[in-house]
């Protein structure tokens, strides 16, 4: 994106030498086997683990920031090529672009990204994918409108779209604003994935960062019926003889 002064920085106009193919070639000469069999370790892609079908060629979270510098101006459709290929680490170039967009969007234009990461959120479909870009594209979008978008997307059968919504709420956190991020934690206490424990712990976490309190009164309601996971990660920051009160609930 080149921002004009006559439009006061806020109109995205592209690079038309900017391409997706480009960006291809540019992450295969990034790509080294020894990393991707590591994150094929990591990400637990053996058959029916929760990546199983994604293909890695090998990039650190490094090179691709400095490869997503390089193309900040690629336009939208040529994103959405990226976005939808089956190479995590296109995917999560293509993220790592769209937030950096979003950022520095006027209103039209982070509404028009806001709405196609929706669109097209069946490939985010990795923690790593959604933590990348769900506070900074949904969550900054939703501060200051109406949630119930969160709300649909927990009801959803799909880990990742859950996941979207609650790290989404990480934003809010951030501005001290945590009655969102309370309530879906409550709503999704029964969530059976250990991604979803996890991210929900974290959130928490956060909140607690900022609130020990809100945190506090949480688990004195939940912390008795909170997944393991969740409440471990929760209370990572308490004092080792709080944290074995609360694992005793």
């Amino acid at each position: 994106m080149v921002f004009s002064q006559a439009s006061m920085r806020t109109r995205m106009e592209y690079d038309p030498q900017m391409t997706a193919a480009k960006a291809h070639s540019h992450l295969r000469k990034l790509a080294s086997e020894k990393t991707a069999a590591r994150s094929k370790t990591f990400f637990k892609t053996q058959p029916g683990q929760y990546a199983a079908d994604d293909i890695f060629i090998g990039i650190k979270v490094p090179p691709l920031r400095q490869a997503s510098q390089l193309f900040a101006d690629l336009p939208l459709n040529e994103i959405d090529k990226l976005l939808q290929s089956p190479i995590h680490e296109e995917r999560y170039l293509a993220l790592m672009i769209l937030t950096d967009q979003y950022a520095r969007a006027g209103a039209g234009d982070q509404r028009k990204i806001y709405r196609h990461y929706l669109k097209r959120r069946k490939f985010v479909n990795q923690w790593d994918l959604v933590d990348a870009s769900a506070g900074g594209i949904v969550g900054r979008h939703l501060l200051d409108r109406d949630k119930s978008e969160l709300y649909r997307l927990i009801q959803s059968p799909r880990w990742w779209e859950r996941r979207i919504a609650v790290v989404a709420t990480n934003y809010f956190i951030n501005r001290n604003k945590f009655d969102v991020t309370l309530d879906l934690a409550e709503k999704l206490l029964t969530d059976e994935h250990d991604l979803m424990h996890k991210a929900v712990g974290w959130m928490l976490r956060e909140v607690g960062k900022r609130d020990v309190k809100s945190l506090q009164k949480f688990l004195r309601r939940h912390g008795s019926r909170m997944p393991r996971t969740m409440l471990r990660y929760a209370i990572e920051r308490f004092p080792p003889s709080h944290r074995k009160r609360y694992l005793a609930m």
